[in-house]
């Protein structure tokens, strides 16, 4: 593993998901899952949100299309909070499901929608 990339990586992963997540992950892992920890924090945050092409206000906006489209509701939970860290609105997040429910299908933006007001109600509780 390229330690370098790691390193980028994992401060990538931290400053988006939130350090205390990130290190609960990665004390979770155990030597089975510990390497698919390392290579997707080396791979996906190191080498993909590395790349400052794009930033990570934009980066976050795109999971949230992708994973909404896709319909994987748990990594799509996870990654809105991400972005309301990277500074994504509100209502961006609901014309990101919009543009999910038009492209993807209605019961995808349904399930968005959903998993968007839970995001919103725990970030307005706490």
């Amino acid at each position: 593993m390229d330690k370098e990339l790691f390193d980028k990586g994992l401060a990538k992963r931290k400053a988006t998901l939130g350090a205390d997540y990130v290190e609960q992950n990665l004390a979770a892992a155990d030597d089975f899952t510990r390497p698919f920890q390392e290579a997707m924090t080396a791979w996906c945050w190191g080498f993909g949100w590395g790349d400052e092409t794009l930033s990570p206000k934009t980066r976050s906006m795109l999971n949230l299309a992708m994973l909404g489209a896709l319909g994987r509701m748990h990594e799509w939970e996870t990654h809105c909070r991400g972005a309301l860290n990277n500074g994504v609105t509100k209502d961006e997040i609901r014309a990101i499901i919009h543009a999910v429910g038009i492209y993807g299908g209605v019961p995808l933006a349904l399930e968005c929608f959903r998993s968007a007001r839970k995001i919103l109600d725990e970030r307005a509780a706490s």
